[in-house]
């Protein structure tokens, strides 16, 4: 099972690096964001549906990874087994491509490194084009921001996404993956839920989404961290984690600015969003060159990621 679970993170791995994205009619977050859309909408009491949204949606959609998983793994063992005799040795195979292909779905990093590259070189070159771009990176309005602004909303972002969007689920992975793997798929996914009901719920005009958030917050503490500690490896900047400690406190999540700190640290410059938050507010805002090293840091520590995921995955039935 270990050596399943270590072949289904890589694939993972490679099919990011080498498409991105999954396509779009076939990628589960948009769908389980149709879902989610479907209550965004005024409620009687919104708390309670809120509670009852955070409580069932993500569950629902941890059960159709599992069922995914483990329905093509018994068909496929059933299948060998009635053709050939070979339903013991195609079941591996049958995980680790069904496993991966989920995996993939349920991470971004290729998507997330090469967005933020885009917009930190449009920002001297086209900086209306890098404000249009920073609207899909970034949950603020860059209408007003400078090109430095710009770049130190990218670099923001890329970091706090490194924690949302990869090191969440995998990290979810690895642990669920100690009991199966079609466990370690419907962790990812569940948690990938909870993200996705935060970024389109979580916001303090919207009491449904009250209950998400908090419990977003609670989902996020380790892997944030966990994340900073890979910004701080990735940049060869160990000291920026005792450092980033001074300001990750400072924006309003409890999680992102553990990231966004520690990249502010490592790369020895001022990250601030207008009006809610400034990291290391000492230096100055990143040039190109201190921006294109924070995106670089971004893609060394989830790439970081993906290996020790891999690593924790392939202990799976070690000793037992």
């Amino acid at each position: 099972m270990g050596l399943t679970a270590l072949a289904a993170v890589g694939l993972a791995a490679v099919l990011d690096a080498a498409f991105a994205e999954p396509p779009s009619r076939a990628h589960p977050i948009p769908l389980f964001g149709r879902v989610v859309g479907a209550v965004d909408r005024e409620w009687t009491r919104p708390q309670v549906v809120g509670v009852a949204v955070a409580a069932v949606l993500p569950l629902a959609f941890a059960a159709v990874a599992w069922a995914v998983v483990a329905g093509s793994v018994g068909t496929a063992v059933r299948t060998g087994s009635v053709a050939a005799g070979y339903g013991s040795t195609i079941a591996p195979v049958v995980t680790t491509a069904v496993a991966g292909l989920a995996l993939f779905s349920l991470t971004s990093l290729r998507m997330l490194v090469a967005v933020a590259g885009e917009v930190i070189e449009a920002a001297d070159r086209d900086a209306d084009a890098a404000r249009e771009s920073a609207i899909a990176l970034v949950g603020r309005d860059t209408s007003s921001l400078s090109a430095a602004g710009i770049r130190s909303a990218a670099v923001e972002s890329a970091a706090e996404n490194l924690a949302d969007g990869l090191v969440a689920p995998l990290l979810a992975f690895a642990l669920g993956a100690q009991v199966s793997v079609a466990v370690g798929v419907a962790a990812a996914a569940w948690v990938k839920g909870v993200n996705t009901l935060d970024s389109m719920l979580g916001y303090p005009d919207k009491p449904v989404g009250t209950a998400s958030a908090r419990l977003d917050d609670a989902v996020m503490w380790v892997p944030a961290r966990v994340s900073a500690v890979l910004l701080a490896v990735a940049a060869g900047s160990p000291r920026s984690l005792a450092d980033a400690r001074r300001w990750a406190r400072v924006p309003a999540s409890p999680n992102s600015g553990w990231p966004m700190a520690t990249a502010a640290a490592a790369l020895g410059v001022r990250l601030e969003k207008p009006d809610s938050y400034t990291l290391n507010p000492d230096a100055a805002l990143p040039s190109l060159a201190e921006a294109r090293r924070g995106v670089r840091a971004v893609a060394v520590a989830g790439a970081l990621a993906f290996l020790l995921a891999g690593a924790a995955a392939a202990m799976a039935g070690v000793g037992s």
